[in-house]
């Protein structure tokens, strides 16, 4: 059992409220995950922003927290059995939340399944590719010549929203009721936009995906988890 106030991640980053959960994260697709699920449950929890740069993400505090030098990550001083739980990926974040609360999980043992499954799918396919074209066509990737590694994460995303444009049909949530399935997936789709790639992945050509996003972005607790913590400190 370790003690917030001796951790390392309070030398730089300390926890005025330490009965609630710390947060350490950045809104990102990635890190608004948490700050999302965080609101939507209602549970108390303190943020601390952690930017992407090495001096934050690569610092020594950081690392003792998350090995893998990745936001978000939490501390939850009432962990299992009342010890402290320190936890990083935002997809376990996600589940572990919602198993504390028991909400957002689905009500049976056939929802919960659901749920991850395309939790998952955000995790192991959305994310990563997504996270790729950003790379391709926005950022430091698209000064490549070769037009084949660009080409191919516009493909995989256009493969990814028809996947989810078929899984809407009929429904308003990726699982069924909303979950931690759709706190994971509609961040990144959202992020189509900021990497200026909704025309070249042909967006607008998926009408469930659209109305989806913007149920998703109409919540209250989705607008403030987008902000927090604060971009700019």
């Amino acid at each position: 059992m370790f003690d917030i106030a001796t951790h390392p991640i309070s030398r730089r980053w300390p926890a005025r409220h330490p009965d609630r959960i710390q947060l350490y994260s950045f809104p990102t697709p990635n890190g608004v995950k948490a700050s999302i699920a965080l609101e939507e449950l209602g549970l108390p929890y303190e943020a601390h922003r952690v930017t992407l740069s090495d001096a934050d993400v690569k610092s020594p505090e950081f690392l003792s927290l998350n090995p893998n030098n990745k936001i978000p990550a939490i501390i939850d001083p009432d962990g299992p059995d009342g010890a402290p739980l320190a936890l990083f990926e935002s997809g376990a974040i996600l589940i572990y939340l919602a198993e504390k609360t028991g909400k957002l999980i689905g009500s049976t043992a056939a929802d919960k399944a659901q749920v991850i499954q395309w939790l998952m799918f955000q995790m192991g396919g959305v994310g990563p590719m997504f996270g790729q074209l950003g790379f391709f066509w926005k950022f430091a990737g698209k000064e490549i010549e070769d037009p084949r590694p660009r080409d191919r994460y516009v493909a995989e995303a256009k493969r990814l929203l028809n996947v989810v444009e078929t899984a809407l049909d009929g429904r308003d949530w990726i699982a069924g009721d909303y979950s931690i399935a759709d706190i994971a997936l509609a961040p990144w789709l959202r992020s189509l936009d900021f990497y200026g790639a909704r025309e070249v992945t042909g967006w607008a050509d998926h009408p469930n995906a659209v109305a989806y996003l913007e149920r998703f972005l109409n919540r209250p607790a989705v607008q403030k988890g987008l902000v927090t913590p604060p971009r700019e400190g």
